[in-house]
């Protein structure tokens, strides 16, 4: 018998950490990994197989189909925010073709099953696009269906990638003769930035609170790329992957839409100094705003509605504001950093 698995993509990456630990911990489920880098040691013990690969390489994928029954996709892999301005075409190849095969395999792997597979996909408040600080400051929490108007290739892929999900779980092939009977079940978190006390920031443009962070527990000066006025989502590491698990766990009649908002508390960039100053007083951190970067961040929103994940999964964050800071980020960054 062919071996039921979850397929985790991107796997070394600050999601792909805590969720295999979750799962691996949880244990009762096989769990196969790849990534472009060799999986971190500390994740092996939770893989079958961690594969060193590329989710543009067709054999490798086809290769997992004729070994394994996949019965969920976690879709972590992709190149970040920052990282896609500087290589936009090749951040597009890895971002949305990357996506269409795994979504290919996922539709293949349905058919093959005579079941949905579920592609959970983590999207990002990257997709939105306020066209300036005024309309932003107005907006306050925005839904969804709101200013979905990126001005960067990496919410230019998110959103489309959005979009082929839901192409793919309600319209695949949708004049073939055959009938389509087993789509694929396409679940999507759109995630404000994250911060987690184990891993470091690699690379989003959201990233200059956790950088702030790891920065001043290592006694190192850090020059925030943006204002101190500036202000976004944000959520704590365990209560991204509690999200993605709820919403793997969400039954399918109780889903209203395929993409969900999710946040827990919307600091400044000064409160986040405010609060790693008390942590870290001999922190050394200035702010120095990089006008591309602030341009980008200007059009993300200061907040965002998550009323739907609330209502139809029963979403609720575990860690305000407080919270996240007393009780998790900041003593775990100092034993992260000590040990």
């Amino acid at each position: 018998m062919r071996k039921e698995i979850i397929l985790i993509t991107g796997a070394n990456g600050e999601i792909g950490h805590g969720l295999i630990n979750h799962l691996g911990k949880q244990g009762g489920q096989s769990i196969v990994t790849i990534d472009v880098q060799q999986l971190d040691e500390e994740l092996e013990p939770f893989s079958l197989n961690a594969i060193q690969g590329d989710i543009l390489d067709i054999d490798l994928l086809e290769g997992l189909v004729a070994e394994y029954d996949i019965k969920t996709i976690f879709h972590l892999a992709s190149i970040l925010s920052t990282k896609a301005e500087y290589n936009p075409e090749v951040a597009h190849k890895v971002n949305v073709d990357g996506t269409l095969n795994l979504l290919k395999i996922a539709a293949d792997q349905s058919r093959c099953q005579e079941r949905q597979v579920k592609f959970i996909y983590p999207s990002s408040i990257a997709v939105y696009g306020l066209p300036d600080l005024k309309t932003k400051e107005i907006a306050g929490k925005v839904k969804e269906s709101d200013w979905c108007n990126p001005i960067t290739m990496y919410g230019c892929n998110k959103l489309y990638c959005e979009n082929l999900g839901h192409y793919y779980a309600q319209f695949y092939r949708q004049l073939s003769s055959e009938t389509n009977r087993y789509s694929i079940d396409f679940r999507s978190i759109r995630f404000p930035g994250l911060i987690s006390a184990q891993t470091i920031p690699t690379g989003g443009t959201s990233d200059y609170g956790p950088e702030m962070l790891h920065q001043a527990a290592q006694d190192k000066p850090y020059s925030c790329f943006v204002r101190p006025d500036t202000r976004l989502p944000f959520m704590v590491m365990p209560d991204a992957i509690k999200a993605l698990l709820q919403l793997e766990a969400a039954s399918p009649s109780e889903l209203n839409q395929f993409v969900y908002n999710v946040t827990s508390f919307s600091p400044r960039a000064e409160d986040f100094y405010r609060i790693v100053k008390n942590a870290f007083p001999k922190a050394q951190i200035t702010f120095e705003p990089d006008k591309n970067r602030q341009c980008i961040v200007d059009t993300w929103p200061a907040d965002v509605d998550d009323t739907a994940a609330r209502k139809d999964w029963r979403w609720e964050p575990g860690y305000d504001q407080t919270r996240a800071f007393e009780e998790y980020l900041v003593p775990a960054v100092k034993m992260f950093y000590k040990g």
